[in-house]
This record gives C-alpha cells, structure tokens and sequence, in this order.
C-alpha cells in the first residue's frame, strides 16, 4: 500500500481542517479514492494533531474548488513541494488582493493559474 502523501502542518491555527474520513462523506466518495485523490494531486492533505486532513477551504458545497487541482499541478510541475504549496495557497498577497486560496473560490481563478504558471520561470 503506498503511502498518503501529507505536508506538515504549515497553516495557521485558525485554519479549519476536515479529517479524511469527514472529507470522503462531505465529497460522496469512498475513503480509498480520497486518498488516491490526494496522490494524484487534486487535493494536499496536512497532518495536524497527529491527524491526517484536508483545508475545508478546498470545498465549495459538496465538491473541490474549480481551478484548485490545476494550480496544485502547476506549482509541483514547478517544483513546489505540498507544504510550499498550502502556504502559498493560505498567504495573503495585497495584488490580489487576498489570498489564491480566497480568490479560487471568488471569481479570480484565472488570475491565480496565471501567477503559479508564473512562478515556474
């Protein structure tokens, strides 16, 4: 069995976390596909507490963030590992303004697909 790839936990406190199990009910899906969901790069899971789980940032309703698969692949196609990554996505960033996280979830994905694009030149 291959291992749950998972970052340390690089968020802040405040940051809601969802454990994988409550994931895998929230997305209607088996535990093993989140899982297999995390491995494949269209969800990073952190420890926390000694508990694997997901940022419930990641979900809007009952699915994950339009865009938040395809900047994940841009910023590891650029070399960016998963805890670089989460704090990217949690760093608020004054141009656009917000967070990538926040601006996924809003109206700006482009603009952040654009940014991790960027970061890989």
């Amino acid at each position: 069995m291959v291992a749950i790839p998972a970052a340390p936990d690089v968020l802040a406190p405040d940051v809601e976390v969802i454990p994988l199990p409550d994931v895998a009910k929230l997305l209607g899906r088996s535990a093993t596909r989140v899982h297999q969901m995390i491995r494949d790069g269209q969800l990073l899971a952190l420890k926390r507490n000694a508990e694997l789980g997901v940022p419930s940032a990641f979900f809007a309703g009952e699915g994950i963030v339009k865009g938040l698969p395809g900047t994940i692949t841009l910023l590891r196609d650029a070399g960016y590992q998963e805890d670089e990554i989460l704090r990217w996505l949690f760093t608020e960033d004054e141009t656009l303004p917000g967070s990538p996280i926040e601006n996924l979830r809003g109206d700006r994905g482009r603009e952040v697909k654009r940014r991790a694009q960027a970061m890989g030149f």
